[in-house]
């Protein structure tokens, strides 16, 4: 008997050498989205609704009996994911650049595996009479802004460029479902925000003064992280979450499925008009590409840099370690999916070019 237990000791440690990690028991696969969604469903735009609503990752591990996955919508958004981060409450993250940055200056254990909306568009959407006409026209009027979200740094950048900061403004820190009442009410001037102000203007109710639209570096970034800890023990889980989160930018970047595409975002409450004018003019692929580039993480360095000096983080942030490409890239080669996306050097030109 002590000779067979000896042998099932031997074999056991050296089964994940040979084979990966191994999954003992059941293991639940937490998910968490930067946002709310709407009546308990995971209807929620970008490349994360594509993911969540079609339910890829679960699609994914379907065939592993000992595998589950659970969603998880923040309506506290980017801060309220860092707190469940630091609990450890979540395995993945679909979020955006400021509250990752937040995170990582508090010490977060987590690793950015793959873009998702690498390159939102920033809008500037004011009264339709409003004399309001571009940036530095904000000096001094009531501008909503998203504290601690995505927004809110690309917001920053924004003014910074046209000779502004928030200081400069009289800023009222509310969420997008609020600012979209104080706007349409006339109880602030402006909005700096994401395609969901485009609602207003659909509507006649507003305009769109600025975009930044056309600008690589200008914009909200988002991607899905892990958590350093699940990364560390399920490896391979990883790769097949980033793998099914890459099929869903496969089918999302194809522009036959664009209508097909802005028809799902649109069971997020948003009307598929404002997703239309949003992406108007620009390849699905160039939005929703999954590529983690020299763009990318130069992109976030400068915005890390920026977030310090704005006082927006606790310390510098070093971005150095914090990518890691190596799951898309993976996941790419295995799809057959070469060449779907443009690879862009930290100068914004696509590499080779």
């Amino acid at each position: 008997m002590r000779l067979l237990a000896c042998l099932v000791i031997l074999l056991l440690a050296a089964l994940p050498a040979a084979a990966g990690p191994l999954t003992i028991g059941p293991l639940t696969i937490r998910v968490g989205y930067a946002g709310p969604a709407p009546g308990g469903t995971r209807y929620v735009p970008g490349l994360a609704g594509i993911v969540a609503a079609e339910r890829y990752i679960e699609r994914e591990v379907a065939g592993d009996p000992d595998l589950a996955v659970e969603w998880v919508f923040f309506k506290g958004a980017g801060p309220a994911v860092n707190e469940a981060l630091a609990g450890g409450q979540l395995d993945f993250a679909f979020m955006g650049d400021l509250p990752s940055l937040s995170g990582r200056a508090a010490g977060l254990d987590t690793r950015i595996v793959m873009a998702t909306n690498a390159r939102d568009a920033l809008y500037l959407v004011t009264a339709p009479a409003s004399s309001i006409k571009g940036l530095s026209d904000l000096k001094g009027r009531k501008v909503a802004q998203f504290r601690g979200t995505s927004t809110h740094l690309a917001s920053e950048g924004a003014l910074r460029r046209a000779g502004l900061t928030s200081r400069d403004l009289q800023v009222y820190a509310l969420d997008d479902a609020s600012a979209l009442a104080a706007l349409a009410a006339g109880d602030v001037e402006a909005v700096l925000g994401k395609a969901l102000f485009l609602t207003l203007v659909e509507r006649g109710q507003a305009r769109v003064a600025w975009s930044s639209k056309g600008d690589p570096r200008a914009g909200p970034s988002n991607h899905l992280l892990v958590a350093g800890a699940f990364e560390r023990a399920h490896p391979d889980l990883v790769a097949r979450v980033v793998k099914a989160s890459v099929r869903a930018a496969s089918w999302a970047s194809n522009e036959a499925n664009r209508e097909a595409v802005y028809a799902l975002w649109e069971k997020s409450g948003t009307p598929a008009a404002v997703f239309r004018a949003d992406y108007d003019g620009q390849r699905l692929a160039e939005r929703l590409s999954p590529l983690v580039d020299d763009l990318l993480i130069d992109t976030y360095r400068e915005k890390a840099a920026r977030a310090r000096e704005l006082g927006l983080v606790r310390r510098a942030v070093d971005v150095t370690g914090w990518f890691e490409p190596k799951y898309v890239d993976a996941a790419i080669r295995d799809l057959g999916l070469a060449g779907t996306w443009t690879r862009y050097g930290a100068d914004g030109r696509p590499l080779g070019s």
